[in-house]
């Protein structure tokens, strides 16, 4: 006899479990119905209404009745969380002369660090193993030699990058800014006095009781953050419009020392920013591109290799850069473990969440060595965009969550293109997506996203109508030549 494995088609034999567990209520109702349906026909409208008459209800049990019907279903309406929905979102697109091609880079760097040589091979493997492109970005203070980082120059990088995502979100909405409510901007590494939602506030006139906050200091997860703290806010302010504006400020922050832990960050961070639209408007259902429906935090700050995985700090030469930890990747690893343990009862089918039950009670009882089991999450999302923060971080997320080269497309073709764009590059992959046409009514997003403290945060999404291909963007004069092929090594 042939094998069984051969003679069998597994995977439809899996199709078939997940179709039976997922739809089990409904398989088990359509027969129930069916047969009162049967005894219904064969008793008759007279019987049914003698049957009717027999349960002597008067007057006064009926309207009660109702009356106790209405207060629950007032309570659940009243109960229920507002809808919150995503209008649409706007990234900024770094102009062609901020560009930085590998050569430029390297011979700034060789011009920088003419002291050290070895810090300059050192940024070159880096580079070369990065996963990023020849079109990536840097402010203009950063092409002097040497950098110019002065405050100037660092508030004219903000209100470039903020401005022109706000004037593009304003054009494709046609939101107006006395039409804001909640305004969150969130920028970790650079927070002037005022700051930076005081300076949106300036420039655009917005309302004087306007609410307004400022995150700063909460790395890259933090635009997941600024996106929960919108939702909360919107759920106690209804009626309400909320922006968004996610971006990182390079130019005081390019660290110009020789420690390599602090070199890594100028070979990865590059522009960008993005401007979203949050609100809870019955009105704007129809056009919105997005339902939110979770989202979840995790913090691992109580533990102390955690909170210093990522640090700000002085060298020995009184240098301040971003310190990265060589335990940053099993410490990501352990956030998104908590993470997604928390995301999973909230997503997944009932079909994967049984197999995970089975295979945890068969390692506590029968045998410990049991493979544990990790769930399909592709059965619970259609598309997948995960914080472009490097390489590494992809490749660690796309192998723990057995994802497909398609999968991670989106996310590392964001990192070719633009670079790590800190909290904004999770909407650089969203426009990706949708600029491939990818995008259909129904369809669900996860959204993932690292940051320091240590943190891993996650959104879902559910997209409200299928989303045509985008004309203007960040992606609209290079979307035809991607997804391009990515070698493990740019040999410079």
């Amino acid at each position: 006899m042939p094998h069984f494995s051969d003679s069998v088609k597994l995977k439809y034999v899996k199709l078939g479990y997940q179709y039976l567990v997922n739809h089990i209520i409904t398989l088990t109702l359509i027969p129930v119905m069916l047969g009162i349906s049967i005894e219904a026909l064969r008793l008759g409208p007279h019987e049914i209404l003698n049957l009717w008459n027999s349960l002597h209800l008067d007057l006064l049990q009926i309207l009660s009745s109702a009356f106790l019907i209405i207060i629950i279903a007032t309570i659940y309406f009243m109960s229920k969380p507002r809808t919150i929905f995503l209008v649409d979102y706007a990234c900024f697109k770094p102009p062609v002369t901020c560009r930085v091609p590998f050569a430029t880079f390297m011979e700034h760097s060789k011009l920088i660090l003419k002291n050290n040589p070895k810090s300059v091979e050192f940024q070159m493997r880096i580079l070369e193993r990065s996963g990023l492109g020849e079109e990536t970005c840097l402010p203009p203070a950063i092409h002097y030699i040497p950098p110019k980082p002065t405050m100037e120059a660092a508030r004219g990088e903000a209100e470039l990058v903020i401005f022109s995502a706000m004037d593009s979100l304003f054009k494709k909405t046609g939101l107006k800014p006395k039409d804001i409510d909640i305004l969150i901007v969130n920028c970790s590494l650079f927070s002037p006095t005022p700051s930076l939602s005081a300076m949106v506030i300036n420039k655009y006139k917005l309302r004087s009781n306007i609410k307004s906050f400022n995150l700063s200091g909460m790395g890259c997860s933090a635009g997941l953050i600024s996106i929960d703290l919108a939702r909360d806010l919107l759920q106690v302010h209804p009626n309400s419009n909320a922006v968004v504006v996610s971006t990182e400020i390079i130019t005081p922050n390019y660290y110009q020392g020789n420690e390599r832990a602090m070199l890594l960050p100028n070979c990865l961070f590059r522009m960008g920013g993005a401007a979203i639209l949050l609100s809870n408007r019955k009105s704007e259902r129809k056009r919105a591109k997005y339902r939110l429906v979770h989202v979840v935090r995790t913090h691992k700050g109580s533990d102390d290799k955690a909170f210093r995985c990522v640090f700000e700090m002085e060298d020995k030469e009184g240098k301040v850069g971003i310190s990265l930890s060589k335990d940053l990747m099993a410490i990501a690893g352990e956030a998104l473990k908590s993470n997604i343990t928390t995301m999973g009862p909230l997503v997944l089918p009932a079909s994967e969440q049984l197999l995970f039950l089975f295979t945890l009670i068969g390692r506590k009882i029968f045998n410990p060595r049991w493979k544990p089991y990790i769930p399909d999450f592709k059965q619970a999302f259609e598309h997948f965009c995960i914080h472009a923060g490097g390489r590494a971080v992809i490749d660690e997320l796309q192998k723990n969550l057995q994802l497909s080269a398609e999968h991670v497309e989106a996310s590392r073709m964001t990192l070719h293109r633009f670079g790590n764009t800190s909290s904004s590059s999770l909407w650089y992959e969203l426009n990706y997506i949708e600029s491939k046409g990818r995008m259909k009514r129904g369809d669900r997003v996860w959204q993932i996203a690292f940051g320091s403290g240590f943190k891993c945060n996650s959104a879902v999404w559910k997209c409200n109508r299928t989303i045509k291909t985008p004309l203007d963007g960040p992606w609209s004069d290079c979307i035809d030549r991607y997804p391009v092929h990515i070698p493990e090594i740019v040999k410079l």
